[in-house]
């Protein structure tokens, strides 16, 4: 620090680059700013350390937080969702955590544990946090610390025995540019790890420069190690291009004689400005910083590095940088053990599965242990879920062993609760079984996404209802829907009395007291007697058709209706308040072990002395039958899908009533942090969405749905709802507007007139000359005898006949004139 204050205070420069320190670069900042003295940086700094914040920084390198980025979609590119983040406790470390954390949850990938191992750290202190981090489950490391710190970390993990097979070790940029630098060593014991570096695109200005830098360097010195120059030299090299282009935009000859504070703003301003194609490739500054481009992900073989794929914003991993796509794919890659089998990335090899001891409801979970070998065989509708996931799941080929909950005697060695409490002191890895998400669990273990559907409520006995009356009948619709019954029976009786009238059909003439009692009687005997006879118009006939398609339709809804009055009046719920049952001290029930106990203390505020506990549907039963008074209790609370397989057995005695108080369903629980629980909750998605394989599930133990809240069979305690005539509007519509239409067609003389108007034409066109002749003169002379014969005339009748083709003109009067148009004549 003495020689930067001196360079800014005694010397006066104008520019600094540097610092190479990382921890002294926030201080060399800082003091720039003050003096106006421009900082270039080409070396690491804290991401934290921002240009936006510090006019009078740039970082000639790209952002570190860019790399986080290509980090996070390696992670997700090997499936690992969870990873240890082992940093240099600095300024530059701990700047890397905030943007690394933020890249990795968006990916879904969890930092599972922080290692921060200070600069000054001894080999024991390196050792001794080594060993901690061996005892954890997680085997993905990512490693961000400098070159001077990271070749003796991983020094120290060979030794360890952490670069052998099933570890997987990813190191930022920070050390991957300097592992050309390293002892050949340490870089050989670090075989199989992988790194992301900013990439360096090949040029010719590039190789030219490496041979006349190769050539200096061994004149130089003819024993030096480094044979290659890395990435920071290459960005040293631009920045000084850079910084001279600026000075010589700024057009100032006696440069020393102009103060810092002068010469400072307009430089910086300047140096923005510069855009290049240099050594690293393209210089341009955006907001004080280098732009980034792209990353190369490269893997450490032997003493030597091998590039297999490449990283950019716009296509993310890809093998080739200048593909056309992504096709999220790497080249092949040598693990650490020389391995080339993917770790892992966790150390769990045996998953140790605790199960509840049930002694009813086995269906969901049932477990029998073998006479010789004590072994457990499971199973049930949650083990084969369970399993069924597994097998989707990425850990599907690791090994697994069930072990029961239960004391000395074979009993549930507690409740649910102490049951989930074993994940916590590890003794089970995993909890599978009929267990309830519930809010206060998940403070002590993760579950997965629900793998069914529940919610409590409330199992009564069923009772007769109010007593029948003998009005019963009427109940299944309302009063309005009776009149629109009735209204149309009237209705189709006018419309076949129009279309059969007296002139056309014998049957329907009368009196008038005979034809309203056809109207009235026509109707109903039309649903009984066969009616064609009756009737002898073809659109009658389809009219007829129409009335008893609609009268079927009203009897099969009247008789289901009426169905569902007489059932509901007889099984009624002889409990449908909880408040009732709690406030009259009415004793309850619940499966024992179950969380339902706390719910109906906390939630419903029963009192713990009411509460009764049970085991089996039998118990279910028992204690429902006896009732409150004879030492059994009024109501059992207890999840849906227990009540149905309850249900299934005694549906006739029993309902559900009352609310149904939603619950998260049942899932499986995991210790927390788990990285099994996002791997098993996406597989349950998948098992799920195969919707065939849980229908299998369910009809083999339930032998209907039990899982879904869609379906619950409860008895309202109101009864039926009535049907009124709204709900059958649309029928009512249908066959009105089709019985007007045919009555319209049949009855209407629009249409029958110009039919035999046109019969009229075509015989008068047909008949022979003398017969046309003799016609016309017919039909000119008795229009004059009819004028002059008006006064004597009696009648004048015109018949139009539907089967004859015969007009006849008869004139009472002196004179009578026969008209006939056909052969027949009809008087």
């Amino acid at each position: 620090m003495h020689a930067v204050v001196d360079l800014v205070k005694n010397v006066k420069v104008h520019a600094i680059l540097g610092p190479q320190i990382p921890d002294a670069a926030p201080l060399v900042v800082e003091m720039g700013a003050k003096a106006h003295v421009p900082v270039i940086s080409f070396f690491p700094t804290s991401p934290s350390l921002s240009p936006s914040k510090n006019p009078y920084f740039i970082r000639a390198t790209q952002d570190d937080s860019f790399q986080v980025k290509a980090i996070a979609a390696t992670l997700q590119r090997f499936g690992w969702h969870e990873a240890v983040f082992v940093y240099q406790d600095t300024d530059f470390g701990n700047g890397m955590i905030s943007s690394l954390v933020n890249a990795l949850h968006e990916h879904d990938i969890r930092v599972a544990h922080m290692s921060a191992i200070p600069s000054s750290a001894g080999d024991f202190h390196i050792s001794r946090e080594l060993n901690m981090l061996m005892t954890r489950k997680n085997r993905v490391f990512i490693v961000h610390m400098t070159s001077s710190l990271g070749s003796r970390f991983f020094a120290l993990a060979d030794k360890a025995g952490m670069m052998s097979e099933s570890y997987a070790w990813l190191i930022t940029a920070a050390l991957s540019t300097s592992l050309k630098a390293m002892d050949s060593e340490i870089v050989d014991s670090m075989e199989g790890v992988l790194g992301i570096r900013s990439h360096v695109p090949e040029s010719k200005h590039l190789k030219s420069f490496d041979i006349r830098w190769k050539r200096n360097l061994h004149l130089m010195n003819p024993n030096s190690s480094i044979t290659e120059h890395n990435i920071f030299g290459l960005w040293a090299y631009d920045t000084i291009w850079a910084l001279a282009v600026a000075v010589e935009r700024i057009g100032v000859t006696d440069f020393a004689s102009l103060s810092s504070s002068r010469i400072g703003p307009r430089l910086v301003k300047e140096i923005l400005n510069v855009k290049f194609k240099g050594l690293s490739g393209e210089f341009h500054l955006v907001n004080g910083q280098l732009k980034s481009s792209a990353l190369e992900i490269f893997n450490v073989i032997g003493k030597g590095e091998r590039v297999v794929g490449y990283w950019t914003p716009d296509k993310k991993i890809s093998r080739k940088l200048y593909s056309s796509a992504s096709n999220n794919d790497l080249k092949k890659i040598i693990w650490t053990g020389d391995s080339t089998v993917v770790p892992e990335g966790s150390a769990i090899s045996k998953l140790r599965i605790g199960i509840p001891v049930k002694v009813g409801f086995k269906e969901f979970v049932d477990m029998k242990k073998k006479v010789h070998t004590n072994e457990i065989d499971c199973s049930g509708f949650a083990i084969d879920v369970f399993l069924a996931a597994l097998n989707k799941s990425e850990f599907k080929n690791i090994v697994y062993d069930f072990f029961s909950f239960e004391n000395e005697k074979g009993e549930m060695n507690g409740t649910y609760d102490d049951l989930l409490s074993q994940i916590e002191q590890k003794i089970y890895d995993v909890v599978v079984g009929d267990i309830t998400i519930v809010a206060n669990r998940t403070y002590h273990v993760d579950f997965t996404l629900p793998y069914s559907e529940s919610g409590v409520t409330m199992l009564v006995p069923v009772t007769h209802g109010k007593h029948i009356d003998m009005w019963i009948f009427l109940q299944p619709w309302r009063w309005d829907l009776w009149v629109a019954v009735i209204a149309s029976f009237v209705f189709m009786g006018i419309v076949i009395l129009i279309m059969e009238h007296p002139t056309v059909n014998t049957a329907f003439a009368g009196s008038r007291n005979r034809q309203l009692g056809m109207t009235l009687w026509f109707p109903f005997s039309a649903l009984a007697i066969p009616q064609r006879e009756l009737v002898v118009k073809d659109w009658s006939r389809f009219v007829l058709v129409i009335w008893i398609g609609f009268a079927v339709i009203l009897m099969q809804i009247y008789t289901a209706s009426l169905s569902s009055v007489l059932t509901v009046d007889q099984l009624q719920p002889t409990f449908d308040s909880v408040n009732k049952l709690r406030t009259e001290g009415y004793k309850v029930g619940y499966q024992n072990g179950s969380f339902v106990k706390g719910f109906l203390m906390e939630h419903l505020n029963f009192n713990e002395s009411h509460l009764i506990p049970y085991d089996t549907i039998e118990d279910y039963h028992n204690a429902l039958t006896k009732g409150h008074k004879n030492g059994g209790v009024a109501a059992i609370f207890d999840e849906i899908p227990y009540i149905r397989v309850f249900l299934a057995e005694y549906v006739s005695h029993y309902t559900m009533a009352g609310p149904i108080y939603r619950t998260d369903g049942f899932g499986f629980a995991f210790p927390k942090g788990s990285p099994l629980v996002s791997n098993f909750s996406r597989a349950i998605l998948k098992v799920r969405e195969q919707g065939e394989l849980m229908d299998k599930l369910e009809k083999k133990y339930f032998r209907h749905t039990t899982t879904s809240l869609g379906v619950a069979p409860q008895i309202s305690p109101d009864g039926p709802r009535q049907l009124h005539s709204s709900s059958l509007a649309g029928l009512f519509v249908i066959v009105g507007i089709t019985t007007l239409l045919a009555l319209g067609i049949s009855e209407c003389y629009i249409w029958s007139k110009p039919v035999v108007l046109a019969k009229q034409l075509s015989t008068r066109y047909f008949s022979s000359h003398d017969q046309s002749t003799n016609a016309t003169e017919l039909v000119a002379q008795s229009t004059l005898q009819v004028d002059s014969a008006n006064e004597n005339s009696h009648e004048v009748e015109e018949l139009v006949g539907d089967s004859e083709s015969t007009i006849s003109i008869l004139i009472t009067g002196e004179n009578i004139i026969d008209l006939q148009r056909e052969e027949d004549t009809t008087q």
